[in-house]
């Protein structure tokens, strides 16, 4: 593939979109493959509804060392891969990188998509009939790095909108309660949108949305917010809605912190148009227009919930 000139802000494309082309995809068209059930510890459903976010532990050991494997092509070869992002900036420790929308070209992060029980735990906890994966996401925190994750919701950065989404979090490395990320308690039923940070400064963008308004100093304020946080041991997982506000601090980090993250969506989540830069995922030519359904071929419904459950 030729490469595509940068665009300014936080997409960066290296690689141009092109829309999925796998097997899976047609099988589940046809009904043909479903992807294995995962039977959820009792509460956890209620605990996710009421809090934004819920944890599994070990729920994804099995997976681990694959998804390892992945990231380790997606970290050594950036530039062969979408929306790569350095967030330290020259003369600062460590190195804080992400990368996004790669799961067509890294095949572990397509196995784990279609062949790990994500998507059966992303529609129970969401309540939903179905469970549409939207995109995955995956992080590394070297060794040293002492850069913050800023306070954020995820749905500002994304073009849809809906109360039925989940992010599945899947710990890589295993990570002290100190330097874990940290999420607020029931910011997802506030029933407000914060603007989004730029990850390499913390600044907020697109300030023009006036639907929007700036996330509140939490760090600074700790003790006003109920917050939620594991110690963390590889395939342990968190759960949380693109609402929910989460951040990390910058703490140094001891040991490298590495993590995998699918986003997932229900029954009412529908395509946005958000003002100013353009949003997570930023294809073009999808040919959706505002309260569309997201289209299966680009956004395959991988989870259906039985008629008999």
């Amino acid at each position: 593939m030729e490469a595509q000139a940068s665009q300014s802000g936080f997409n960066e494309w290296t690689i141009p979109w092109d829309s999925p082309d796998c097997e899976e995809i047609e099988q589940l068209r046809l009904g043909r493959f479903r992807p294995p059930e995962y039977d959820l510890p009792s509460g956890v459903v209620e605990t996710y509804q009421r809090d934004g976010v819920a944890f599994l532990k070990g729920a994804f050991a099995d997976w681990v060392e694959p998804l390892r494997a992945g990231l380790a092509r997606n970290v050594a070869n950036p530039d062969s891969y979408r929306f790569p992002a350095e967030s330290t900036a020259p003369g600062e420790p460590g190195r804080f990188f992400d990368s996004y929308c790669n799961w067509p070209l890294i095949p572990e992060y397509r196995d784990f998509v279609f062949h790990s029980p994500a998507a059966s735990i992303a529609g129970q906890v969401m309540q939903a009939t179905q469970a549409q994966f939207f995109h995955e996401h995956a992080f590394l925190k070297e060794p040293g790095t002492q850069k913050a994750t800023p306070w954020h919701q995820d749905m500002p950065y994304y073009c849809v909108t809906g109360n039925q989404t989940c992010s599945v979090y899947v710990a890589l490395d295993q990570v002290d309660l100190d330097l874990s990320v940290k999420y607020v308690k029931g910011s997802h039923l506030w029933d407000k949108l914060y603007h989004p940070k730029v990850w390499l400064d913390g600044e907020d963008f697109n300030t023009a949305d006036k639907t929007m308004e700036p996330v509140p100093d939490i760090s600074a304020n700790l003790d006003a917010y109920d917050i939620a946080s594991w110690a963390l041991e590889p395939g342990d997982t968190i759960l949380f809605t693109f609402r929910t506000l989460h951040g990390t601090s910058d703490g140094e980090m001891r040991k490298g912190r590495s993590a995998f993250s699918t986003r997932w969506m229900g029954d009412d989540v529908r395509y946005c148009e958000r003002p100013g830069e353009t949003t997570s995922p930023p294809y073009e030519d999808h040919d959706m227009q505002e309260g569309d359904r997201m289209r299966e071929d680009w956004f395959p419904v991988v989870w259906r919930k039985s008629l008999t459950a």
